[in-house]
């Protein structure tokens, strides 16, 4: 569909009967947990790339809040990336990245929760904003969390859950914070476990289909830095 971001005085492209659209942004990790579970479940789907900078009028009509992933199929929209993936996984998961026992499934949804512990930290460090060693340890701290808590291949077990697929985005851009902070974000001696659940996740299709290049990240994060429009169509031919 459109690769490229569409802007303020774009037009919607129309849907085509009952297939299921994905409004995105390629470099916005909450999309990327949805463009995940799309491709584990090989789900048929065009997509739409919004501007986020410069949002089309009509996108605000879809989403008020004006943020991606959006999924729209027939007159129906969700958006927000938990329930977006949520629903995914209902519809059409045929082997549920969210476990079906109660206390497994809460458990993995706290875990999910706790990661907002990284995700702070994880901007100071990208905006090079504050203390960077006091970012840099409160991020080595609420991973430790991560650490002790991996006890199989995956959060889940033996097999990718939701909680992995919503972890990994961030994990991605990790070499991108390391270059930008100058801090071994991941040190093996302090994460060997998340080291290894790492190489696992890269393994899979759904994450190598999704895989955006750390040099991609870092040229659109640049403009970012220099309080500059970023290219949001960076890499595309």
């Amino acid at each position: 569909m459109s690769e490229k971001a569409l802007a303020t005085g774009s037009t919607c492209p129309p849907l085509k009967g009952n297939t299921l659209r994905l409004y995105s942004m390629r470099f916005c990790p909450y999309a990327e947990r949805t463009r995940l579970v799309l491709a584990h479940y090989n789900i048929p789907h065009d997509v739409v790339n919004i501007n986020l900078k410069q949002k089309p009028e009509w996108f605000l009509e879809k989403n008020p809040l004006g943020l991606v992933p959006v999924l729209e199929q027939g007159d129906n929209i969700i958006y927000e990336s938990a329930i977006c993936d949520e629903y995914l996984d209902e519809v059409y998961g045929k082997q549920s990245l969210l476990t079906s026992e109660p206390f497994e499934r809460a458990r993995q949804k706290i875990l999910g929760e706790r990661f907002n512990k990284v995700i702070s930290p994880f901007y100071s460090l990208l905006r090079q904003s504050g203390d960077l060693n006091e970012a840099v340890n409160s991020l080595h701290k609420a991973l430790d969390v991560f650490e002790e808590l991996l006890t199989g291949k995956f959060f889940g077990g033996n097999t990718v859950g939701l909680v992995d697929y919503h972890m990994w985005p961030w994990f991605e851009r990790f070499p991108l914070l390391s270059g930008l902070s100058g801090a071994d974000i991941l040190p093996a001696n302090r994460f060997p476990k998340l080291n290894a659940w790492v190489a696992h996740m890269k393994a899979l299709p759904a994450v190598k289909t999704a895989e955006i290049s750390t040099e991609l990240h870092g040229k659109f994060i640049e403009k970012h830095l220099k309080n500059e429009i970023p290219d949001y169509d960076i890499g595309i031919a």
